[in-house]
């Protein structure tokens, strides 16, 4: 669907709102708020470097006029006042938001009301048989007890719990046609009197007579750990499970590593180069080249790769499902410290992760490493480029952060900044991690499907 029309506020206030109505400005100074429809709505816009920020206002959003000039926003994750620098401003774009009306939305939930890619993911030996094996080789847990497993899809993790003797399993669903199907399975197999399927959100559902479970299962990681915000799910799940229950996964870690790769850079480099003609059929594209260049470098890398390109020791960051909050997730700020091990330029930084399932009996590390031996993961590593790589020599500090912010978009917009310690060689990129370019075979052939490893602790 093409652009209809995109519109720019120059010199917008924006703050933050806590509950008590304290107000803490967002920017040290005014910024540049961009309007332009998307199929879900209208999508407001704010490319600082220091945070983005990026929300779609439906026919469902909570917003009202604050004064002449401000328009205050509650959104999932915080509450935002916009005050605009003229009434004209504030009036223009108040119009615009008001005028959106409801439309289709399309979400993760429609990728996965396919068969074929509920196949894909269940066919995926690895990925399948680390959860069985955590289910099945920790009968303690589930023999007996209550199971919830979240975003059930065909079911299969919820038979694992029915295998392992659970008393009842609670199969959630938030796609109605894909509930119909596990419903189908679950009759077929004559387990109904154990495994009840439940059409919803979990955010939306309730457990017949109040019931809380003992054990949470779910699998609902994406790129990057994060993408796809599903993890936010797991954790909202929470609420129905006992005190002292368990949750398959336990914590998540996400490890993050500079590296060097000159064919990768030159690869988005060369294809931004297309915009720097200046004569093309007659036409000077030369005043596109750097939205090319911000554009391109904008797509994280999405592909399997050589741990000898890293040129320090990971850093980790871990998320405990067990005690970590919702808005936890919603902005996520990880600082880096690297001792450059090697000599090199650095182009950006690679990430991968891993889950833990920690049973009473036995732990399964779930990981997508690049140091795991075949069948690959195919949630792969993710590369975020730095538009303009650094060289940095063995020995010096790498240091910097990564920022990464929810979006309206079930995914995350991602600042890396990396600077060589004591100078002033600096250089940051913010990427869509909902829009990665898939370099390898396997994952453009799957897109959201997986091949995890497992390993026993």
């Amino acid at each position: 669907m093409s652009i209809i029309c995109e519109t720019f506020f120059k010199g917008v206030k924006v703050k933050r709102l806590d509950d008590e109505a304290n107000s803490v400005n967002v920017y040290n100074k005014p910024v540049v708020v961009q309007l332009e429809y998307d199929p879900k709505g209208m999508l407001v816009k704010i490319t600082e470097e220091s945070e983005q920020k990026e929300f779609i206002v439906s026919k469902g959003s909570e917003f009202a006029r604050v004064g002449k000039k401000g328009i205050l926003f509650k959104l999932p994750t915080e509450s935002l006042l916009l005050t605009f620098a003229s009434d004209e401003d504030s009036n223009q774009f108040t119009d615009a938001v008001m005028k959106i009306k409801s439309a289709s939305v399309s979400s993760v939930f429609s990728f996965y009301r396919c068969l074929q890619n509920q196949q894909h993911m269940m066919a995926d030996f690895t990925r399948t048989s680390a959860y069985q094996k955590a289910i099945l080789d920790n009968p303690i847990d589930f023999s007996g007890k209550v199971i919830l497993d979240v975003g059930a899809g065909s079911g299969i993790l919820s038979f694992f719990a029915q295998q392992s003797g659970a008393k009842r399993v609670y199969a959630v669903e938030a796609c109605n046609s894909m509930a119909v199907h596990a419903s189908k399975l679950v009759a077929a197999n004559n387990v109904d009197d154990v495994i009840k399927v439940l059409s919803g959100k979990i955010e939306e559902i309730q457990l017949p007579e109040a019931e809380l479970v003992d054990v949470i299962i779910s699998e609902t990681m994406g790129n990057m750990l994060l993408n796809e915000r599903m993890l936010e799910t797991l954790i909202h799940a929470r609420k129905f499970l006992k005190p002292g229950g368990k949750m398959f996964p336990s914590r998540g870690e996400l490890y993050v590593a500079p590296f060097t790769d000159e064919a990768l850079y030159m690869e988005q480099f060369n294809e931004a180069k297309f915009w720097a003609k200046q004569d093309f059929g007659g036409v000077n594209l030369s005043s596109l080249r750097n939205p090319a260049m911000t554009e391109y470098f904008s797509h994280p890398i999405v592909d399997t790769i050589d741990i000898n390109i890293c040129t320090a020791k990971t850093q980790r960051h871990i998320i405990d499902f067990q005690t970590a909050h919702e808005t936890d997730l919603h902005r996520i700020e990880i600082p880096l410290e690297f001792h450059m091990l090697k000599s090199g330029t650095v182009h950006g930084l690679a990430f991968w992760w891993e889950v833990a399932l920690i049973g009473s009996n036995v732990t399964v590390m779930l990981s997508t490493a690049p140091t795991l031996e075949y069948p690959r993961a195919n949630w792969e590593q993710v590369r975020c480029l730095l538009s303009e790589p650094i060289f940095a020599k063995e020995g010096q500090l790498l240091t910097g952060r990564v920022l990464m912010v929810a979006n309206a978009k079930e995914s995350y917009d991602v600042t890396i900044t990396v600077q060589i310690e004591g100078t002033n060689t600096v250089s940051t990129n913010t990427l869509d991690l909902s829009s990665p370019i898939y370099r390898s075979e396997s994952s453009a052939e799957t897109f959201f499907s997986s091949s995890p490893i497992y390993r026993s602790e």
